[in-house]
């Protein structure tokens, strides 16, 4: 039997800032940006370069503290940590392209758009990337010139704290990216203070419908990504053997606890058996164990409580109706490690159908062509990536427009890019990170027009 991480062995920082604290902390990020907000992009992109430059330099050290405070195996925790610095070197190089006035022809001598940052701005991170989500808000909030406040989940500390030592170190002023260790329930005075101009969350549905219903009271801009139950929809003209591969993969990345993650797998009758024939044998084969262990294909869940949580929506479908394919069979003597699991004869109503499974359990529903498969697909209340499987690009095309999501990918899996635009619809959220369009959220759009 596997053995919890031993979380004596990860940084701890048993902190709680009180009320003094969280103003001052506010109140630094505040005076930071009038002196931020002026710093020309080449000096901004100097700085965040040395960041990725940093992160780099210390990536054994970061990915061994993810794998510790919160179980992500080695190598991913190891790609995480690239994938930081990537996308930190991808804004330092096109902020100011993507920020750049535009020239409106209008009925004035002149039009034009501005793009200027807002001011603080306050993250509310999940535990899952726990490097990767962070950058990815901050990097292009930093490089529009607004400051940065984040509150980071309870049980990554560690990361929370490394980031903004990580910060610093690169040569940002005191006060442009602090750390705030709060709860969760003390998010709603925050998200009011005047001094906040704009808050972000990737999160629960519950946890963003807080912070949106905050924001909204106080009329302040929100970017929320939430859960998703991602469709992986296979027609029956797919390369089986890609599609297969890249199914286990999509399902598997960190433990499956992913928003992004495929949950769904929605397969046309066709070519049912057969993708599920293969799947099960390839999901079987992956290796559970210690995430240190760079042969492990997947370690445990963030806690112990998650595995228990995810066995009663298992427990649950089963009871109503819902038959396993593979695994399904945790207990308490495993802690965190929950094994590699199928469910099949999925329906309405289960927990297996209507919510988010986080963790390592593939639903597979057999659909009777494709019409069906999309009405399957969009038969539920998130709408945050999907992914299409087919020969027939086109068809992939025609059918990418008629999914309700953010994201589709036609033959590959759904992930996050920073030349794209990453969020959803529906219960998933809204606004958009990545991209061109990522970094335009947090400023103010100002139309500038001359007579």
């Amino acid at each position: 039997m596997f053995t919890q991480i031993d979380k004596e062995k990860t940084t701890s920082h048993n902190l709680n800032h009180d009320t003094p604290q969280i103003s001052a902390i506010l109140q630094a990020s505040k005076e930071a940006f009038e002196i931020w907000k002026d710093v020309s992009f080449s000096k901004r992109k100097i700085l965040m370069i040395r960041f990725a430059d940093l992160l780099e330099a210390n990536k054994e050290r970061l990915s061994e503290l993810i794998t510790g405070e919160m179980g992500k195996v080695i190598g991913q925790a190891k790609s995480e940590i690239e994938k930081c610095a990537s996308a930190s070197r991808f804004y330092a190089e096109k902020a100011e392209d993507f920020l750049r006035s535009e020239i409106i022809q209008s009925d004035s001598s002149k039009s034009f758009i501005a793009y200027q940052p807002l001011g603080p701005v306050l993250a509310v991170m999940p535990w899952n990337f726990p490097f990767w989500q962070v950058v990815r808000f901050a990097a292009p909030a930093l490089m529009a010139g607004n400051t940065a406040i984040l509150k980071h989940a309870s049980n990554v500390p560690g990361c929370a704290m490394a980031l903004e030592e990580l910060f610093l170190e690169a040569g940002f002023p005191k006060g442009v990216f602090q750390t705030l260790f709060v709860e969760g329930r003390n998010m709603t005075s925050i998200v009011e203070d005047e001094r906040i101009k704009a808050v972000t969350l990737t999160g629960s549905e519950q946890a963003g419908s807080k912070v949106a219903e905050a924001a909204g009271r106080s009329i302040k801009k929100a970017v929320l990504e939430l859960g998703g139950s991602d469709p992986f929809i296979v027609l029956k003209d797919a390369d089986l053997n890609l599609t297969v591969k890249t199914a286990v993969k999509a399902k598997m990345v960190n433990t499956g606890q992913s928003c992004i993650a495929a949950k769904r797998f929605i397969v046309v009758e066709d070519i049912y058996d057969e993708f599920t024939g293969e799947f099960k044998a390839k999901l079987a084969s992956q290796k559970m164990g210690d995430p240190y262990d760079k042969s492990s294909d997947y370690g445990p869940l963030a806690k112990e409580e998650f595995a228990k949580a995810l066995q009663q929506q298992v427990d649950i479908s089963v009871k109503k109706g819902a038959t396993i394919g593979l695994g399904g069979n945790w207990n308490p003597e495993m802690k965190a490690y929950y094994p590699a699991t199928v469910l099949e004869n999925i329906k309405p109503g289960m927990p297996a159908y209507d919510d988010e499974l986080f963790g390592p359990v593939a639903i597979l529903i057999r659909a009777k062509d494709e019409n069906e498969a999309i009405k399957i697909a969009n038969d539920t209340k998130f709408g945050l990536g999907a992914s299409i499987w087919t020969k027939d690009v086109a068809k992939g095309e025609e059918l990418a427009s008629k999914v309700d999501s953010g994201m589709v990918f036609i033959n590959k899996m759904v992930a996050a890019h920073p030349m794209l635009p990453f969020g959803g619809v529906k219960t998933s959220g809204f606004g958009r990170e990545l991209s061109h369009l990522g970094i335009r959220e947090f400023t103010n759009i100002k139309t500038v027009s001359i007579a």
